[in-house]
């Protein structure tokens, strides 16, 4: 290799060369980034669902030895420490406390419900009731 090739080869990129890198770079991030974070909230909400699911049937179970669902006033709690005058209660019906739902809130719980004996859900993304896509309400009904 004589002198100049040697030069040649050791001088480093241009700023243009380096540009064109990043807006390759770019492109491919813009491409790539909406797929990847599309997945992620309908992971959330997959997620949401098999948590509900998982409640629903610690409730049913409450149920099945108290002969009642929890009250609204006892919520959740109720799966996993006895609520005060609960004879039947053989709990606890879940391993620890209920999670919060994938967006950091409280699934909501009300008994009696208003679409059946009772009621869970969470509000989806936004936190509000309704929606469509990542902001629709997971519930039991």
């Amino acid at each position: 290799m004589g002198e100049s090739q040697f030069r040649r080869w050791h001088r480093g990129f241009t700023l243009l060369e380096l540009l064109v890198v990043m807006v390759i770079i770019g492109l491919l991030a813009g491409f790539v980034a909406p797929k990847y974070f599309a997945q992620v909230g309908k992971a959330e909400s997959r997620t949401a669902q098999a948590q509900v699911q998982a409640i629903k049937r610690a409730i049913e179970q409450y149920r099945l030895d108290t002969g009642h669902f929890p009250t609204t006033e006892a919520g959740l709690a109720a799966l996993t420490s006895r609520p005060p005058g609960e004879k039947k209660w053989t709990g606890p019906y879940l391993e620890k406390a209920a999670p919060l739902d994938p967006w950091e809130r409280p699934y909501v719980y009300k008994s009696p419900g208003d679409h059946g004996d009772f009621d869970l859900a969470s509000y989806g993304k936004d936190g509000q009731p309704g929606g469509s896509g990542e902001t629709a309400d997971i519930t039991t009904w």
